[in-house]
C-alpha cells in the first residue's frame, strides 16, 4: 500500500503568517505557498510552540532577566525525548530561547499593558478563512480615556533575519484583522503602533505602518484570488493524497 503524504484542505484558509509570506513573495513562490496551505503534509513538523509559550510568559510577566530565558532553554534542551524527532523539536525550541536571550537588549516593546491572547474568531475574508492567533495582546489608555488595542506575533528562523517586507505585511494583517474581528467604538479601537511582528532572531520590532490599511486592502484582493482558484491549486510534486 502506498503511504499517504498529504491531506487536502477542502475550503480555502490561510494563517496571518502565511498570508504575509504570500504577499511578499514572487509569483512562483506564491504558487508554492498556495499548494502548501491547501495540501498539508501528514509528517510531523517541527514547531516552536514551547519556546513561544515561554516568551509569552516572560513578556506578559514583565520579566527582563535574560538568565531566565537561558535557564528555560537548557531545561527544554535536556528534557527526555521519546524519539529523534522529539529530540530535534526540543533542540529547536531551546535554540529559539537561547537566541532571544542574546538579543533581549535590542528588543523594545511599546509602553502598553501586555496580556495573554484569548482565542480570536477566524474571520472569513473574501471567501478565505484567515486564521488569526496572536501570542500577546496589548492595550493602553489615552489621556482622553480612550482604549487603544493591538496584538503581537513572534517570528523566528534560525540564523536568518525576518524579511522586512514580510514583517510589514504581517503587522498590517494583524492591524486589519484585529480591527475587523473586534467590536470597535470611538473609545476602543485598534492602533497601528500596538500591532506588532517581532523578529525573535534579531530583536527587531515591526509595528503596522501608516499604509497598513492599504496593505490590508491588497491582502483582501489577494484572498479573493486565492478563493477563486482554490479548486485548481495543484498538489506538491510527488504528493500522495
Amino acid at each position: 500500500m502506498i503511504k499517504k503524504t498529504h491531506v487536502m484542505v477542502n475550503k480555502p484558509e490561510i494563517s496571518v503568517r502565511y498570508l504575509a509570506d504570500y504577499m511578499a513573495a514572487s509569483e512562483r513562490t506564491r504558487r508554492t505557498i498556495a499548494s502548501s496551505i491547501k495540501f498539508r503534509p501528514i509528517a510531523r513538523l517541527i514547531q516552536h510552540t514551547e519556546a513561544r509559550a515561554a516568551l509569552t510568559d516572560f513578556f506578559v510577566g514583565g520579566k527582563t532577566d535574560a538568565n531566565e530565558l537561558i535557564a528555560k532553554s537548557e531545561f527544554i534542551r535536556n528534557k527526555l525525548a521519546d524519539d529523534d524527532f522529539d529530540l530535534t523539536v526540543n533542540e529547536a525550541n531551546a535554540d529559539y530561547l537561547a537566541r532571544v536571550s542574546q538579543i533581549l537588549g535590542d528588543l523594545t516593546l511599546p509602553d502598553a499593558n501586555l496580556s495573554f491572547a484569548h482565542k480570536f474568531e477566524h474571520p472569513a475574508i473574501n471567501g478565505v478563512t484567515v486564521k488569526f492567533s496572536p501570542h500577546i495582546v496589548l492595550d493602553r489608555i489615552t489621556k482622553t480615556n480612550k482604549t487603544k488595542r493591538g496584538a503581537l506575533m513572534f517570528r523566528y528562523s534560525k540564523g536568518k533575519p525576518l524579511n522586512k517586507s514580510v514583517a510589514k505585511f504581517q503587522s498590517a494583517a494583524i492591524f486589519g484583522v484585529l480591527r475587523d474581528v473586534t467590536a470597535q467604538t470611538d473609545s476602543d479601537e485598534a492602533e497601528k503602533a500596538l500591532c506588532l511582528t517581532v523578529d525573535a532572531y534579531t530583536g527587531a520590532v515591526y509595528p503596522a505602518q501608516g499604509d497598513a490599511a492599504t496593505d490590508y486592502l491588497n491582502m483582501k484582493a489577494a484572498l479573493s484570488s486565492i478563493a477563486e482558484r482554490w479548486d485548481k491549486i495543484p498538489p506538491p510534486k510527488n504528493a500522495v493524497l
